[in-house]
């Protein structure tokens, strides 16, 4: 089971060749403000969420494998969520002009058969060239980035933003650590090639 709605993750872990359906979660992302009004860090927040995504559909699937996902952009720290229009995919943009932007993507994974859970976290770091007003409002409008985290596709025309990217799974930039998923899986008894 996906723990998503989101269309990238569902394409990815098709690639993957395995049986799968879509579960929504409905968890609220709203990053917490904690004590003293500290918020919560980008890594902690994307593995809070993978892990109640995964354990929100869990509760309704008692014998599956559940796969929670979240991604989290940010910038020292300052998170630069999915815009949802294009004036704040505009602001996020010109926020990671000539700058590095890191996304921390989390996974999670609960067989509920067993219990057993597994979590990891994969971090890319993605340095932007430095953007013009007039070609951040040309990629907006091309590429449409209202949904995806930092208002940034790189599956898309985004790559076009990019001066360079420097991490380990390029599927976790676009939304779900296939490499991760995998080892995941195969230390849960399902080996992909097998």
């Amino acid at each position: 089971m996906l723990a998503s709605t989101s269309r990238y993750r569902r394409a990815l872990l098709a690639r993957l060749k395995v049986p799968f359906a879509v579960d929504a979660p409905h968890v609220d992302e709203a990053p917490p403000v904690l004590d003293a009004g500290v918020v919560e860090s980008p890594l902690a927040l994307a593995s809070r969420l993978a892990r109640a995504k995964a354990d929100a559909v869990a509760s309704r699937w008692p014998a599956a494998r559940v796969i929670g996902c979240d991604q989290v952009a940010h910038i020292d720290g300052a998170v630069l969520d999915k815009p949802g229009n294009a004036d704040r995919a505009r602001l996020h943009l010109a926020r990671a002009s000539g700058g590095t932007v890191e996304f921390v993507t989390a996974l999670a994974l609960v067989n509920t058969a067993t219990g057993r859970r597994q979590s990891a976290v994969d971090v890319c770091r993605v340095q932007f060239r430095s953007l013009s007003a007039a070609e951040i409002e040309r990629y907006v409008a091309l590429d449409e980035p209202f949904d995806c985290a930092g208002a940034f596709r790189s599956e898309g025309l985004g790559i076009a933003l990019v001066a360079r990217i420097r991490g380990d799974d390029p599927s976790a930039l676009v939304g779900l650590p296939l490499i991760l998923l995998t080892t995941l899986l195969e230390n849960d008894g399902l080996a992909l090639l097998a």
